[in-house]
């Protein structure tokens, strides 16, 4: 099924906030699983990275992702979007500077650095389960 408003309202209530994800990565032919603070908005999960890390290389090599987070899995395309600063990434930046606030001054990030950027991950089918409901996705 393509996602409806109520699989959608689902979604923003799980991860339409600071939620930690699986990302799944592929370096030749290895699976990579690593947890993330993501956001997800409009069939998309939104990461600040490292643009040297390996999570981006992999994706630069191979773009197919897959992730899983309070029972749900999907598969999407990573993008990088760039650096965080970029006038183009202002928008989703701001946001996600409001999501991550608990954290996202701890030093950790480093924001004047061009290698801080945004991981767009662009979801393409996935399965959700809700109250005793699977549902098959496609975005």
């Amino acid at each position: 099924m393509k996602i409806n408003e109520e699989v959608n309202k689902i979604l923003i209530e799980r991860f339409g906030k600071d939620t930690i994800i699986a990302l799944a990565t592929v370096n030749g032919n290895i699976p990579c699983v690593r947890n993330v603070n993501a956001y997800y908005e409009d069939g998309s999960f939104y990461i600040i990275t490292y643009a040297l890390s390996n999570k981006i290389k992999e994706i630069e090599s191979n773009p197919a992702v897959a992730i899983a987070g309070d029972w749900f899995t999907a598969h999407g395309k990573g993008m990088n979007l760039g650096y965080i600063g970029k006038e183009e990434n202002r928008h989703i930046a701001d946001k996600l500077k409001q999501v991550f606030a608990g954290w996202i001054e701890n030093g950790h990030n480093h924001f004047e650095d061009e290698n801080t950027i945004i991981l767009c991950v662009k979801l393409t089918d996935g399965v959700l389960l809700s109250h005793g409901t699977r549902y098959e996705i496609s975005f």
